[in-house]
Parts: structure tokens; sequence; C-alpha cells
């Protein structure tokens, strides 16, 4: 199943790591603490998000996995 086409992002297979680093401060206009602020705000929206939906899950659906908010 694939993303819808809004959602998936323009993506060069053969880019590196450094190309998202350059466009995320590319968008911010150079703006290191606007880009790390923007990064760690989108990263709490989706822990509570995983939140949610960890509270929603069955425990039958998911067959006792349930997702965890740290890397491992």
């Amino acid at each position: 199943m694939r993303p819808l086409p809004e959602y998936e992002a323009e993506i060069d297979r053969n880019a590196d790591e450094n190309d998202a680093v350059s466009a995320a401060l590319a968008w911010h206009g150079g703006d290191a603490q606007a880009t790390i602020a923007t990064l760690l705000a989108d990263c709490a929206h989706l822990r509570r998000q995983l939140e949610l939906t960890r509270a929603a899950m069955g425990r039958g659906f998911t067959r006792g996995w349930k997702p965890v908010p740290q890397r491992e």
C-alpha cells in the first residue's frame, strides 16, 4: 500500500542524509534554532499521536504488540 500522492515526499533515492538536513535548514532560511524547534515540535506531536493510537488499539488487533515512544 502506498501513501496518497499529497503525502508522498519527492525523495531522491540517491540523495544523502545531508541533503535532508540542508533542505530543512533552507526551509527555515538557514536558522538552525528554528529548524531544531520545528523538528522537536513535530517529534512531540508524533509522540502524542502514538499515545492516542496506543490507547485506541485493541490487544487482539496487534496480538499483544504495543508501539513504544522511545527508540531502542
